[in-house]
C-alpha cells in the first residue's frame, strides 16, 4: 500500500521519501527478541525520526508495540488520535505552559527535575514517568534526590535512565547499570527502562521490565552486533529537472569546484540542503538509476545537486532516481552521524510507505 502521510501530495512532490513498512516491522520485532523478557517499546520523536510519526504509530502498533516515547507535548498532541490503547510518555516533562494540554490528554510526562515533580503533585498528580540521571548529567533527577523522598505520593509508571555510551565498548555503561539498580531498588515504580537501541545489544542486563529504541527501528545500526539484522527504511527519491551537456573543461555549481574532464551529460535533481542532504554530501554522495550508481559532482545547494550521467545513461528530464542513503555508508563518507541523516529529512518530501 502506499500512502503519502505529509502535506505534500505524493503524485506532485518531486521529492518523495520511499519508506518500507515491513523493513520497519521487522526492525521492531528483532529488537523485540533481543529485548529478552522486556516489553519493547519506540521513540517516535522528532516526528518518528524523520519518516512521520503518524504512520511509525500505525505500523508498530499493528505489530504489538504499546509504549511510544515522543520529546514535547506539541508531539504528543499530534499523536493524540494515532495511539489507541498504547502508551505516550512526553520525555521533556511538563512545563507551566504545558499544564493544560498535558491535564486535557491520557500521554503521561516523563518528570526530569525537582521543580517538574512539584509541578506534577501540584496540579493534582496521577501517573508519570521519572527519568534519573545516572550520569549523562542531561535530563533527570539526581539519584540523591530521587532517594531523598522526593517522589513519595507519586504514581511512577515507569523509572528510567539513558547510557551515555551504549554505542561504544565503554565502562560507564556498567557503571550506569550499577547505579540505576541501585535507584530503581529504592524507589517504588511499576517498570524499570534504561536501554536505547544500542543498550538493547549489550544484553539481558539492560533490558529492566521496558526497552526504549529508536534509531535502530529506523535502519540505523547502533552497534555492530545489529549490524546484518536491522534493515534499512528510507530511501530518498529526487526527479530529473533538466538532463544538461557540459563540455571538456567546464564547471559544475557553486565555487566552480568540479570541472569536466571530458564532456559530460550532467542530471539536475531536485534536492538540496534545505531537505536535508547537505553540503557533506558534495563530491561524496551518489545516486540510483536502475542499475546505473550516478555520483553527485559539485557543491550540494539549498535545492538542486548535480549528478554526472555514465556514458549510455539514457536519463531524461522527469526521471526519478534513488539516493544512496545507507545511514552507515552515509555517515562514514560524511561525518554526519546517522541521527542527523534521519531527522533532517525535510518537509518538502512526500512520505509514501511501502507495505
Amino acid at each position: 500500500m502506499m500512502t503519502g502521510l505529509s502535506g505534500v501530495a505524493p503524485g506532485n512532490s518531486p521529492l518523495s521519501l520511499s519508506l518500507d513498512g515491513v523493513a520497519l516491522v521487522e526492525n521492531w520485532r528483532w529488537l523485540a527478541r533481543k529485548s529478552g523478557g522486556a516489553a519493547c517499546g519506540a521513540a517516535v520523536k522528532a516526528d518518528g525520526y524523520g519518516l512521520g510519526a503518524a504512520g511509525v504509530v500505525r505500523r508498530l502498533s499493528a505489530a504489538g508495540c504499546r509504549d511510544f516515547f515522543v520529546a514535547t507535548w506539541a508531539e504528543a498532541a499530534a499523536l493524540a488520535g494515532h495511539v489507541g490503547g498504547a502508551r505516550l510518555a512526553v520525555l521533556h516533562g511538563v512545563r507551566d505552559a504545558d499544564m493544560a494540554l498535558a491535564r486535557s490528554m491520557a500521554a503521561v510526562p516523563v518528570l526530569n527535575s525537582p521543580e517538574q515533580v512539584q509541578r506534577w503533585k501540584s496540579s493534582g498528580g496521577g501517573e508519570c514517568d521519572v527519568m534519573v540521571d545516572t550520569g549523562m548529567n542531561r535530563l533527570g533527577l539526581t539519584p540523591e534526590e530521587a532517594t531523598s523522598g522526593l517522589l513519595d505520593g507519586l504514581a511512577i509508571g515507569t523509572l528510567m535512565s539513558h547510557l551515555a555510551s551504549a554505542d561504544e565498548d565503554s565502562a560507564q555503561n556498567g557503571e550506569q547499570l550499577r547505579a540505576f539498580r541501585a535507584v530503581a531498588d529504592r524507589v517504588p515504580a511499576a517498570r524499570r527502562s534504561l536501554a536505547n537501541s544500542a543498550a538493547i545489544c549489550l544484553g539481558a542486563d539492560y533490558g529492566f521490565d521496558l526497552t526504549r529504541p529508536g534509531l535502530a527501528l529506523y535502519g540505523g545500526i547502533p552497534r555492530a552486533e545489529a549490524a546484518g539484522w536491522i534493515r534499512p527504511v528510507v530511501t530518498p527519491q529526487a526527479e530529473i529537472l533538466q538532463v544538461r551537456a557540459v563540455p571538456a573543461g567546464a564547471c559544475v555549481g557553486y565555487n566552480a569546484t568540479w570541472q569536466a574532464q571530458r564532456d559530460t551529460r550532467v542530471a539536475i535533481i531536485n534536492l538540496g540542503y534545505a531537505d536535508g542532504y547537505l553540503r557533506a554530501f558534495s563530491d561524496r554522495g551518489s545516486a540510483m538509476l536502475g542499475d546505473w550508481s550516478i555520483p553527485v559532482i559539485g557543491r550540494v545547494s539549498m535545492d538542486l545537486v548535480a549528478l554526472a550521467l555514465p556514458d549510455g545513461c539514457a536519463a531524461g528530464e522527469g526521471d526519478r532516481v534513488n539516493i544512496a542513503y545507507d545511514l552507515a555508508e552515509c555517515a562514514r563518507l560524511t561525518g554526519l552521524s546517522p541521527y542527523e541523516l534521519l531527522t533532517g529529512l525535510g518537509q518538502r518530501y512526500a512520505r509514501i510507505w511501502q507495505d
